[in-house]
């Protein structure tokens, strides 16, 4: 009976696997280290149908045709844009050229994905939504896959009916010379920020962020704690989220002080390196493979929870702009 009940499982899983198939078609502008090692693997596991692939360089097109067979290489944007078969659009270029890209999917009617950051400034932000009204793109989506990421939605979850205290956050990194570390690093702890606690005011003393790149790549690190009036939550890395319960005071006074009592750890979250499933791969935890599988699932009008919509960048963007001065 038991081992009935376990292949009718695993009958059942594969079948949900195989059973996610797609009727539109895609096409991703770019092809970078970060595509390469947390979008394409995502496509290539879902099976989404990719037409196109974008490039600058007709030698890199050559060979993409070569690695990818049955994919078209391209070097002219307007080849996807002038094809009514392709639905949905990936963007994942120089964060410089974002802006324009974006811009010229939207007019088009097509569904847009664009990895962060989307543009370069608030106002730009406010002007692809309103081509995105005007031209009336089904889906457009901007790659801050932290919101995916499962910790982070649990965490979320458990903010809503705590009272906040405050906050402590830190995004620890190295040297980044080849970009603007405000727009393309550090706007990831920022919307976390954002989509975590709200629009940002200077009214008082709510919580701390930590950007830096004076540390190293090699221990990166970005970690989050929320102190409540139950207890306190500690984020690290997206992969594990603990919660430490407040403990217990007789009228005001800690309990703790008059016997010893040991402090209890919840762990809400915790990857697990042991087995290599997909949701204990880092693609996974790190919320690449909800991101996308929800662009393609939006595009294919099926159920999605769209987290990263245009118009809620926009505090992320605001508060950006208020760093910049």
């Amino acid at each position: 009976m038991i081992q009935q009940l376990i292949n009718r499982y695993k009958r059942m899983r594969t079948e949900r696997y195989l059973n996610q198939t797609y009727k539109c078609q895609y096409a991703f502008v770019g092809m970078g280290q970060h595509s390469l090692t947390n979008l394409y693997p995502v496509l290539h596991y879902l099976q989404v149908p990719l037409k196109y692939i974008c490039v600058t360089s007709e030698r890199k097109a050559r060979l993409i045709e070569q690695k990818f067979k049955g994919i078209k290489a391209t070097t002219r944007l307007d080849d996807i844009l002038n094809d009514k078969v392709v639905k949905g659009i990936f963007v994942a270029a120089s964060p410089s050229a974002h802006f324009s890209i974006a811009s010229r999917v939207l007019q088009s009617g097509k569904s847009l994905f664009i990895e962060k950051p989307p543009c370069q400034s608030l106002e730009q932000l406010q002007e692809l939504i309103e081509l995105q009204r005007e031209f009336g793109s089904r889906v457009a989506m901007v790659g801050l896959q932290q919101r995916y990421a499962p910790a982070v939605q649990t965490l979320k979850r458990r903010l809503k009916g705590e009272q906040h205290l405050n906050y402590d956050l830190h995004y620890l990194t190295g040297a980044y010379p080849e970009g603007n570390a405000l727009l393309d690093l550090y706007i990831h702890p920022i919307d976390l920020a954002t989509w975590l606690f709200g629009k940002a005011e200077i009214v008082s003393y709510f919580g701390t962020i930590e950007l830096s790149t004076c540390h190293c790549w090699q221990d990166a690190r970005q970690s989050l704690t929320v102190h409540t009036r139950s207890g306190s939550y500690h984020l690290a890395q997206c992969e594990v989220l603990s919660f430490v319960p407040k403990q217990a005071a007789i009228e005001g006074v800690p309990i703790e002080k008059l016997l010893t009592r040991r402090q209890s750890v919840e762990y809400l979250y915790r990857h697990n390196s042991f087995s290599p499933t997909i949701a204990n791969n880092s693609i996974y935890t790190q919320g690449f493979f909800q991101e996308v599988s929800t662009f393609v699932y939006a595009v294919e009008g099926k159920k999605a929870n769209v987290l990263t919509d245009l118009q809620s960048v926009e505090p992320t963007l605001k508060l950006i702009d208020k760093i910049i001065g």
